[in-house]
């Protein structure tokens, strides 16, 4: 069986970097994108089993990647927005997007990695 992957879409590069060393670590393969357009090429190339998207990225709302790549019949076993906001409004919109989960920043590593490990079963 090979490796889950995982692909952090995340425009601050310590996030990411922290985040590849945590996967990376507990044995998983990571793809980083620092922006819409590139994470769509990412899971284009490679599907993701868990995509952990920021919602505020430069060319748009990181929301695009999970509705674009569903529309490419591209569905990771477990889709989790990484935000700052945890407003009413902004959780629908992950409900909506298909989001498995909602964690607002700063997301702590060890929930993070456990939930991992449920979602990725």
């Amino acid at each position: 069986m090979t490796e889950p992957h995982v692909l952090i879409v995340e425009d601050n590069e310590l996030v990411t970097g922290a985040l590849r060393i945590l996967f990376e670590g507990t044995g998983h393969r990571v793809s980083v994108a620092h922006s819409v357009a590139e994470a769509l090429l990412r899971g284009g190339e490679d599907a993701p089993d868990l995509l952990l998207l920021d919602l505020s990225l430069p060319d748009g709302d990181g929301l695009e990647v999970a509705t674009t790549l569903r529309q490419r019949g591209i569905q990771p076993r477990a889709i989790v927005a990484l935000t700052g906001r945890d407003d009413a409004e902004s959780l629908a919109r992950c409900e909506a997007a298909g989001c498995t989960a909602v964690m607002v920043k700063p997301v702590r590593t060890g929930e993070l990695l456990m939930k991992a490990r449920e979602w990725l079963a």
